[in-house]
């Protein structure tokens, strides 16, 4: 079946996640930050993913913006930053203007262009999801933004990725999901999706039952994969 619907991660795959730590990094009130922020930025964000897949596996769900915060408390903590509510509110706020990588938009207006279905599928509630896509000034090209919340279980549950056919009406053939982390790939893979691997860090591929479809270095290739 020919690619109908392209469907991407939020973030890490479509907005950096590293933005709110660089940024806050070079404001004069958080030079505190500036030593090693992108240690903040990786903790921060590898304890986020990981309490959302503990939440997943022991049925104790929250919201992914309480997901957020956790992550950020172990993560400034864990750097000698914990007890600075300043740092704590600015980082916050900030996660809430994340910017899109440089080729999203005319990549997903590419798609647009050709009448293909476009969505985000992410952990983030719908709020965040609004929010970062508002601040991107990407939301003219995209149809939905599908959250977990609907559900009430983060990713890699297959009721998350059951949202797109109950949106689209599309067979999982049709669906060409995209992502930044190689565990979502690998498992959407195993869904049934043809999937697309965006591997910025050049990192293995997740040990896992399976593997993403395509591997990338950034999203401007997407559209090919598309058949665009």
């Amino acid at each position: 079946m020919p690619i109908t619907t392209c469907v991407f991660d939020a973030y890490g795959t479509l907005f950096d996640v590293t933005a709110a730590a660089r940024q806050a990094a070079s404001e004069p009130d958080f030079a505190a930050l500036r030593n090693d922020w992108p240690q903040v930025a990786e903790h921060w964000r590898q304890k986020q993913l990981n309490y959302s897949w503990l939440r997943a596996v022991t049925g104790a769900h929250d919201d992914f913006w309480q997901v957020t915060q956790d992550g950020l408390d172990w993560a400034l903590e864990k750097t000698g930053h914990d007890g600075n509510t300043p740092l704590r509110e600015r980082l916050l706020a900030l996660y809430w203007e994340l910017q899109s990588y440089p080729e999203v938009p005319e990549m997903l207006q590419t798609l647009k262009d050709a009448g293909l279905n476009t969505a985000i599928l992410s952990n983030g509630s719908p709020a965040m999801l609004q929010g970062a896509v508002d601040s991107a000034g990407i939301g003219g090209t995209l149809d939905v933004l599908l959250s977990v919340e609907t559900v009430g279980v983060f990713k890699p549950d297959s009721r998350v990725y059951d949202l797109v056919g109950q949106q689209f009406g599309c067979s999982k053939d049709e669906v060409l999901f995209v992502s930044s982390n190689g565990w979502d790939a690998g498992a959407a893979t195993g869904y049934g999706f043809t999937t697309a691997w965006v591997n910025r860090n050049s990192d293995p591929v997740d040990r896992l039952p399976w593997s993403p479809v395509h591997v990338l270095k950034q999203l401007d290739g997407i559209p090919k994969l598309a058949g665009v």
